[in-house]
């Protein structure tokens, strides 16, 4: 068995998989000569074998025992001793961060005796009884499993016995009478006594951090930001120092520079006589770290010229946590900070620009999702509003929605396609099912590092935070502010940039970004943001391989999405063209009787498509158009079967003549399938109803003839849907040239139109290269090869046991919204090496929803393919993540 343990001096910042990213910096920090308390490391190999057999490895217990010793001869006292003990955090830390999500326990190692020897050594009875209660109010919770409200309500009931609101108001008899109490509840709720051995107790709460990695809150953030389920967590042992001795110790958060916004300065908050979950928590409301200059002037010198190190060492904003015991200062975490989408641009261009990190790694260190927050709307800054409060912008964005007090019922409200704003004192861990099924969170306590606003940043959720005008009653599902009173239900919009909260629903408008995509705003115009997104925009376009094309079926969507960036259409639906008031069109088609008749109800459609080709290759002019011939089955274009019976029965019952109906009934029923994405669709339409796909190649290149003799330089390609077998590409591509021959001569004009084939079906993707024989080019339709390939129907699955799927981690993250790279991913590889084994300048493209989607766009550059098409608003997406994958 490899080594399980690692002491903080033997680690380092690359080895976040094995020592988790609070264990590997610890080790960083400690090894840069950073004051940090002593201590060492369990590895997350250790919680893989716990969360796989459900016991530690017995190897680890003695591995634990040598470390302790070691710790205690640093620290010159042990766990347990009467007098001044050893006291320890065990606290957890996965590869990935994930704020809050699993479990920590502090002072660990005191017991009944030990806290009076604390009291005695510290000279502060307060101190040693509220670590005391806080020791078993965590593992309570933690190890135990017990209900936090049992301890909270306890705390507050001696609140009220002392005519207080502040916890500092208790003082040392009442926190030794709420230990009493809080034993008591252990053994009621739990019906074992609280363990007065240290060693116990560390165990036992190395267990509780192991097992919370597969808590429902972990899974659930896993889940929201992809993280792998199979990492397990590491668990750190740290010897205790302590923010609450007094009014000359906190504890605190800093951040290099303003995780909202990316400015440089002095960013995070200081809480005195506290310890360090008071902060992340927001029960207590914190003053600017700037205010620590006054306050502890040395410390606070310390600190800054430590944070100038750490950004220089890790070159990017760096997230502290600390702790000053008595004026003396104690580094206890760091990280690569959270931040949100707009400070991502501003701090990677500001890094170039100071010569810390070139323009490469600053396009590494943003991402598609972060652009794609960019571009959500704002509110409208001329609008009439009515202004509640002005509190802390903690995640930006504009965000309105109903009022709800739980996040049980802001789930609810979300599951009815209700918007909802989560409105709470404080978050804590458990509230993140609310958290992600509201457009914004408001909370009355806490600021930029407490719990909401950490995780809102993660999540890219619009929060404010630290409104404390606001009286939240949960119970009463009330908010009084300024004389005013919002209930449950009360519309209320939030301004996650400035901290304001409206009554009401504030309009919004388009952001900046997309104004500057737009082509309304330019670069240059003074706006930092835009102009960050501008150059990093602009290198990955200097730098991507594939090109991005886009999904349009009329003009105005192909002229946004040139405005975007678009370098092409992907995939023109057609039979999008079929639906209003042509559909009679359609219908007379499906009726017909005859040659003749069919032949007329063509004739009739065939100037419409014309009208539509020639608008949208103009809109594209000079770029590539590919449009897909007609693909789903045609009754889709016929009213509902049940619907049509029903319709036509009723008229038969008030002996009506169902005329029209009646053949439609009888159309639908001959055309009606069980399955009918199986069934007669894509070339077997082309195949089986004469003179459909002719009627739409003709009106594709007399389009192109038309624009072409006007000067104009059409690009149409021709694509030809669920090809299965070369045999039915073949014969339809015979037809496809003989048109465009046809048409050619006839308007006098020459050119070269692609042929090609969407591959969609599993047996395509393994016979490319004979399907190659007869197309230019491959568009792999992913949402259909999706669904063939697992044998899912997207209509009903999503709906269905996805859900189920997801929450049991069969699932990290849906197929159809990131490709599946061992099932599905291998089918496009193969289709695509085999493909180019027949036609080596075979170019290949996709087109499902994938073609926007941030990991499945660096997968399809691993591929080797020429160009992804997604929808317009995510060309920008598209770019900079095509951008980032040549990076890889």
């Amino acid at each position: 068995m490899p080594k399980l343990v690692y002491d903080f001096a033997e680690g380092n910042k690359s080895m976040k998989q094995l020592l988790g990213g609070k264990g590997a910096n610890l080790a960083e920090m400690t090894n840069l000569g950073l004051p940090v308390p002593p201590g060492f490391t369990i590895t997350a190999d250790a919680c893989k074998v716990f969360l796989k057999t459900g016991s530690v490895p017995p190897e680890l217990a003695d591995e634990i025992d040598h470390h302790v010793a070691e710790l205690e001869q640093k620290m010159g006292k042990k766990l347990g001793q009467a007098d001044d003990p050893l006291l320890v955090s065990v606290r957890s830390g996965a590869a990935v961060s994930m704020p809050g999500m699993m479990e920590t326990v502090l002072n660990v190692g005191l017991n009944d005796d030990s806290v009076n020897g604390l009291a005695h050594h510290s000279g502060n009875p307060r101190f040693a009884w509220d670590a005391y209660r806080r020791l078993i109010q965590m593992f309570g919770k933690t190890v135990l499993g017990m209900e936090g409200d049992i301890f909270e309500d306890a705390i507050e009931a001696a609140k009220q016995a002392k005519g207080t609101k502040n916890d500092l108001d208790l003082d040392a008899d009442d926190l030794k009478a709420l230990v009493q109490t809080f034993k008591a509840a252990v053994h009621e709720h739990t019906g074992r006594e609280f363990p007065q051995d240290p060693r116990a107790q560390m165990d036992l709460a190395i267990e509780a951090v192991f097992g919370s990695w597969n808590s429902e809150r972990a899974i659930l953030y896993r889940r929201q930001e992809r993280i792998a389920t199979d990492l397990g967590t590491a668990v750190n042992i740290c010897s205790m120092v302590f923010g609450n001795l007094g009014m000359d110790s906190g504890t605190g958060v800093a951040f290099t520079r303003d995780p909202s916004s990316g400015q440089p300065g002095v960013y995070g908050d200081y809480l005195q006589n506290a310890q360090g979950e008071d902060v992340v928590a927001g029960i207590r409301n914190t003053v600017p770290l700037a205010d620590l200059e006054q306050i502890d002037k040395a410390s606070y010198d310390e600190l800054m010229t430590i944070m100038a190190k750490l950004e220089g060492h890790y070159r990017d904003l760096c997230d502290i946590e600390f702790t000053v015991e008595r004026g003396k200062l104690w580094m206890l975490q760091t990280r690569v900070g959270k931040r949100t989408a707009g400070a991502a641009f501003r701090i990677a261009t500001s890094l170039v620009d100071e010569g810390v990190i070139d323009t490469d790694e600053a396009l590494r260190r943003v991402k598609g999702a972060q652009l794609a927050q960019l571009m959500f709307p704002r509110f409208d800054g001329d609008a009439a509003t009515d202004l509640l409060t002005k509190a802390i912008g903690a995640s930006p964005g504009a965000a309105s929605g109903k009022v709800v007090f739980t996040s049980a019922a802001a789930v609810e409200a979300a599951d009815r396609g209700e918007k909802v704003i989560l409105v709470r004192r404080e978050t804590n861990p458990d509230d993140l099912h609310g958290m992600i099924a509201a457009q914004g969170i408001l909370t009355s306590r806490g600021g930029k590092t407490s719990h909401a606003a950490v995780v809102a940043r993660g999540m890219g959720k619009t929060c404010v935070c630290g409104a404390d005008e606001l009286e939240v009653d949960v119970a009463a599902r009330s908010i009084k502010v300024n004389g005013k009173t919002i209930a449950e239900g009360d519309m209320i919009s939030i301004d996650g940039t400035t901290g304001q909260v409206f009554l009401g629903e504030v309009p919004v408008v388009p952001s900046p970004v997309v104004q500057y995509f737009e082509g309304t705003l330019a670069a240059d115009a003074g706006d930092e943001l835009v102009a960050a997104v501008d150059r990093l925009i602009t290198h990955a376009d200097e730098t991507r391989r594939l090109d991005v094309r886009t999904n349009a079926d009329t003009a105005e969507d192909a002229a946004r999405a040139r405005r975007f960036g678009a370098q092409g259409i992907g995939l023109c639906r057609t039979e999008h063209m079929f639906l209003g008031e042509r559909r009679e069109a359609v219908e007379r088609l499906i009726l017909a009787d005859s040659a003749e008749e069919s032949d007329a109800a063509l004739a009739v459609l065939e100037p419409l498509q014309r009208k539509d080709f020639l608008e949208l290759l103009d809109a594209m002019d000079g770029l590539p158009v590919t449009i897909r011939l007609i693909d789903p089955p045609l009754h889709e274009f016929l009213p509902p079967l049940t619907e049509l019976a029903v319709k036509v029965a009723l008229a038969k019952e008030r002996g009506e003549d169902p005329g029209r109906d009646a053949l439609l009934l009888t159309a639908v029923e001959r055309l009606h399938e069980q399955n009918p994405m199986l069934g007669l669709r894509g070339v077997r339409l082309g195949l089986v109803i004469p003179g459909l796909f002719k009627m739409q190649v003709r009106a594709i290149a007399s389009a192109a003839a038309e624009l072409k003799k006007a000067g104009k330089d059409p690009r149409p390609e021709i694509m030809i849907p669920l090809v299965a077998a070369v045999q039915e590409l073949q014969f339809s591509r015979d037809e496809v040239e003989a048109v465009l021959t046809e048409v050619a001569a006839a308007e006098g004009v020459e050119w070269s139109t692609p042929i090609g084939t969407m591959i969609e079906l599993p047996r395509a993707a393994v016979t490319a290269e004979q399907i190659a024989e007869a197309a230019e080019f491959f568009s792999f339709g992913t949402n259909d090869l999706t669904q063939m390939t697992w044998g899912f129907s997207r209509d009903d699955v999503e709906g269905s046991f996805f859900s189920t799927y997801l929450e049991k981690g069969i699932f990290a993250v849906s197929p159809f919204e990131s490709i599946d790279r061992e099932g599905v991913g291998a089918l496009v590889k193969m289709g695509a090496e085999r493909g180019r084994t027949t036609r080596p300048d075979l170019k290949l493209g996709i087109c499902g929803e994938h073609g926007g989607d941030p990991d499945s766009i660096h997968f399809f550059h691993e591929a080797g393919l020429d160009y992804v098409s997604c929808s317009p608003f995510r060309i920008p997406v598209a770019r900079l993540e095509a951008g980032r994958a040549a990076l890889d």
